[in-house]
């Protein structure tokens, strides 16, 4: 890949062909159902390739992947080793039953375990991070023999039986098909449901408020607290002080099991491999009984998920059936994929880069677009994870109309950075392996979004 001294924003690649733009977006209009969409007024965006933190179009031009895709290309677009290790294990063994041993797959759940810790000893492996959370409350239903689970409100656990139920936001209410799911508030200081004014008091309220569902729920009927480690697609909301701490306390007082939701947060996203291992997440170090995965783990090149299981729950299966399964659990190609991406991203300090990209780059940056922007509200993230609250007032924190985000979104797109936006908030989530100089271009672009839209 080479730049044209005319306009470094094209690719000059002679694969790239503007007509093959064309077919792509009128065979995706034709024949492709999209998630969440009413199908009739989508244009699509078009993609013919990628590379580290940018994709670029059938015309050449290039952009600035700040989504991620879906928060998921935490290695960056076609990391040579990662394309590789695909590449070798599809030669060897492109696929075997999940029943019988395959050396990738040992390889993937112990790196996995390593990064998780001495509690934890065995992976179930998935497709993704739904049916991850859906195994995860399954082992947690049968282990304690009780049937709720509870979720926060703010929060997105995948679009399968269960997990879609567990999520708290408007997608959950079509799709309320599954038993046993009770929601509760969870703490966001910002836009407090308990009138807190400080990150303590919202973390004090916000566990009273736990307890009390706990209580009036029954605590006999509760297999599991299901949270994220940093909810994600709600908003990017770092739990305060003693918040997670509390929530191990009631699991113990109560016996109830905690699994962390870490397809999102994982994997370097936050900085740390798992963002309940953050030590301005999780300060006291307290421990879930299980984690679920997905994305970050090989950046979605082939799909994958998992539920890293503690060593007791493990026990729980060594004489009693486990009634779960996949066919494509543990594929040798996602394997080799995983195994590939965590071996990279602890060669390359990949983790680390995160980590001082959002310490350093990112969420200075952003701070002082919001010290520029009156639009925007509230900056919150850690790592490569960061959310802009926009508001259309900053005293009463009322959210901006869509029809700003929309102009925001094109706005970006024809500044050359491909953006993730939900609700009234920008996402800025660039993959793990973002330079500096890519974030400063970035800020840039962002910044001068939001002036052309008045912010």
């Amino acid at each position: 890949m080479s730049d044209t001294p005319a306009d470094p924003d094209i690719v000059v690649d002679p694969a790239l062909d503007p007509a093959l733009g064309t077919r792509t977006y009128d065979l995706d209009r034709a024949h492709v159902f999209h998630s969440w969409s009413a199908q009739g007024s989508l244009a699509p965006f078009v993609i013919a390739g990628a590379s580290g933190s940018e994709v670029w179009d059938y015309d050449g031009k290039r952009y600035l992947d700040f989504s991620s895709q879906l928060v998921n290309m935490n290695i960056g677009h076609t990391h040579p080793k990662v394309v590789a290790a695909i590449q070798k294990q599809a030669a060897e063994l492109p696929m075997v039953a999940p029943a019988h041993a395959n050396l990738a797959r040992g390889e993937a759940a112990s790196r996995i375990v390593a990064k998780a810790g001495s509690h934890f000893g065995k992976v179930f492996f998935t497709n993704g991070g739904a049916d991850a959370n859906e195994n995860a409350i399954r082992m947690a239903r049968l282990t304690t023999g009780k049937d709720k689970v509870l979720s926060t409100y703010r929060s997105y656990h995948g679009n399968t039986g269960a997990a879609i139920v567990a999520t708290g936001d408007w997608r959950r209410v079509p799709n309320e098909y599954a038993r046993g799911h009770v929601h509760f508030f969870g703490p966001f200081l910002y836009r407090s449901e308990f009138w807190a004014s400080t990150p303590e008091e919202e973390s004090a309220r916000a566990l009273h408020h736990l307890e009390r569902v706990i209580v009036s729920e029954g605590a006999a009927s509760i297999a599991a607290i299901l949270l994220e480690g940093v909810p994600g697609t709600a908003g990017v909301m770092v739990p305060p002080p003693g918040y997670l701490t509390g929530v191990r306390e009631l699991c113990d007082k109560y016996g109830i099991l905690l699994i962390l939701d870490e397809v999102m947060s994982g994997f370097g996203r936050t900085g740390s491999w798992f963002s309940w291992q953050h030590p301005l997440v999780n300060p006291d170090g307290i421990v879930p009984d299980l984690i679920t995965f997905a994305k970050g783990v090989n950046s979605g090149y082939v799909p994958a998920g998992g539920v890293v299981i503690s060593e007791s729950i493990s026990a729980a299966f060594d004489d009693q059936v486990f009634p779960g399964g996949l066919t494509y659990s543990g594929h040798p190609l996602a394997m080799a994929s995983i195994v590939a991406s965590i071996d990279a991203m602890e060669e390359e300090g990949v983790i680390e880069n995160a980590s001082a990209i959002g310490e350093k780059v990112l969420g200075p940056g952003l701070q002082a677009l919001a010290d520029a922007h009156p639009m925007i509200g509230e900056v919150r993230g850690l790592g490569v994870f960061w959310a802009l609250d926009l508001v259309a007032d900053r005293d009463t924190r009322e959210p901006v109309a869509p029809s700003v985000m929309g102009a925001l979104k094109a706005e970006l797109l024809a500044r050359g950075l491909l953006p993730f936006i939900a609700d009234n908030r920008l996402h800025v989530v660039p993959p793990c392996v973002v330079t500096p100089e890519e974030c400063l271009q970035g800020l840039e672009i962002i910044d001068e979004a939001l002036t052309a839209i008045g912010g």
